[in-house]
């Protein structure tokens, strides 16, 4: 039996006075698993990851982190957790590694982890350079960092590779695969299909809040004629349009 990371049961949500957002969603992310999470602007999936955080209230429908249900275990299961959601928060007037600082005695993690991720993350020499004139690829390297500043057994990430240059891109690739070599889950949302092609092992395709698929990429893939993942995606969701 597939041990789950993550698992949403009839997840659904809606803001006042609009159509619901997510229908009935079921998330199954295995453990150990970098789960792309793909959908059109709009589908939801930014909605579900901050349901999956708490940083929404739920609705509707259920939510187990780790095996355990995230309402009732909310304050166990966070520390496990690192996350980047949209764009990230950090203090313009600092440099990386006073941001890092800040949230360092926060987590109450080794105080040598802050060296650990900027290296991993490629801002090691970054210097006395402050955060709010770093460019929007810095600041998403920055973002991740402090994602992994408490060493997270499950890591959400919400367009991750956002104002990477290709050379960046291809680094966070690496970097995520080299987490996941050493245990750690990834769900991953993202609109960059080729890219998440090359990444995930499992994936999740989401429309109008609502799943078309879920597997992983090779069960995506049978009986698709050797068709790429950008093609199957344009095909399901247009089924449903």
């Amino acid at each position: 039996m597939t041990t789950l990371s993550l698992e949403t049961t009839g997840l659904s949500h809606r803001f006042s006075g609009d159509a619901p957002v997510l229908s009935g969603l079921d998330l199954r992310v295995p453990e150990r698993s970098i789960y792309g999470f793909l959908g059109p602007n709009g589908a939801g999936k930014t909605t579900t990851l901050r349901l999956v955080l708490g940083l929404l209230k739920k609705q509707q429908g259920e939510i187990r982190v780790f095996g355990k249900p995230f309402a009732e275990n909310r304050m166990a299961i966070l520390p496990k957790l690192g996350s980047l959601i949209e764009s990230p928060s950090v203090y313009s007037q600092l440099t990386a590694v006073e941001n890092l600082r800040v949230l360092q005695k926060i987590y109450r993690c080794p105080p040598d982890r802050i060296g650990h991720v900027l290296r991993l993350t490629g801002l090691a020499d970054t210097g006395k350079k402050k955060a709010g004139r770093f460019s929007l690829g810095m600041k998403q390297r920055l973002g991740i960092a402090i994602a992994l500043l408490n060493d997270p057994a499950l890591l959400i990430l919400d367009e991750p590779t956002n104002g990477l240059d290709p050379e960046g891109i291809i680094e966070m690739r690496e970097l995520f695969r080299e987490l996941n070599r050493q245990g750690v889950t990834l769900l991953v949302s993202s609109h960059l299909l080729a890219e998440m092609e090359k990444l995930v092992t499992h994936l999740g395709i989401i429309h109008k809040g609502q799943l078309l698929f879920q597997g992983t990429l090779e069960t995506l893939r049978e009986g698709r004629n050797g068709d790429d993942l950008e093609t199957i995606f344009i095909h399901l969701t247009k089924k449903r349009a």
